[in-house]
């Protein structure tokens, strides 16, 4: 991802809407935050925004679309959401039904989208601080795990919280708790770091969804809240519709990592 890491939102979101850039997004346009995406209809909507308000930590608010307009007018005015991210999927009655490279046929006018934060902004700064982010290293899609930390319930959403996970020395992870905790739009400081059993993650090499990274002799892994939060949520509520970007497939945004820093 390297030679896409000091590309600007617009030119790697044209890139993707002419399908030349399919891939995962972790470290592409550095300084820009990322976001995760879900989609659902109007009559959800309400219950689905005050789910991220009881729920910041897997599901920080940066931009909500009004229903019908693709256009995510805070987080990155002119871009379309049905077509700027490189892969999305479907969900019906909470099955994974569909994985797609844009939305022309399945966006309607009743439809409201939800971008929130995205654990790839936080990457830049923990890589300017000197931390390896081995996902990055190894060039694959970062792991992701369903826990047994519940979210707070709100209207009809409930469910467990999604994790991503990335190994480090202990020395470093308190490094990386001390980066993050000023990131809380992207989801701030590690929520559990240590034994995965203690969460409920029985096998930390088969993610949920993503890759397995490579744990070295001497490291522990640190988890984050995790945006994929809203996919399990999903297949627990099962919503009659719902549309969420595929693990690792974000929307980069216009909006500045430093913008939503906290001193």
């Amino acid at each position: 991802m390297m030679e896409y890491s000091s590309m600007k939102p617009g030119d790697v979101r044209r890139l993707i809407r002419e399908g030349k850039f399919t891939t995962f997004t972790s470290g592409v346009c550095n300084g820009y935050a990322q976001a995760n995406l879900a989609i659902l209809p109007k009559e959800l909507a309400f219950d689905f925004l005050l789910f991220a308000q009881r729920n910041p930590k897997p599901c920080p608010v940066l931009d909500v679309t009004e229903a019908g307009n693709p256009e995510p007018r805070l987080a990155a005015p002119g871009a379309d959401i049905r077509f700027d991210i490189p892969k999305y999927r479907i969900y019906r009655k909470g099955e994974l039904t569909d994985e797609v490279t844009d939305l022309k046929q399945y966006w309607r006018q009743d439809l409201v989208a939800f971008l929130l934060g995205c654990s790839f902004s936080f990457e830049g700064p923990m890589l300017d601080a000197g931390l390896e982010v081995r996902h990055i290293t190894e060039d694959h899609n970062v792991p992701m795990y369903i826990t047994d930390i519940p979210c707070t319930p709100a209207g009809v959403f409930h469910g467990p919280m999604v994790v991503s996970m990335r190994p480090m020395t202990p020395e470093n992870a308190i490094r990386a708790v001390q980066v993050t905790s000023r990131m809380p739009s992207v989801h701030g400081a590690p929520v559990h770091i240590g034994d995965p059993a203690a969460i409920g993650i029985r096998d930390i090499s088969k993610p949920d969804f993503g890759d397995p990274s490579t744990i070295r002799p001497g490291e522990i892994p640190v988890f984050w809240a995790c945006g994929v939060t809203p996919q399990a949520v999903a297949m627990s509520v099962k919503p009659e519709f719902m549309i969420t970007h595929a693990p690792g497939h974000m929307f980069i945004t216009d909006l500045l990592n430093a913008d939503l820093s906290v001193l």
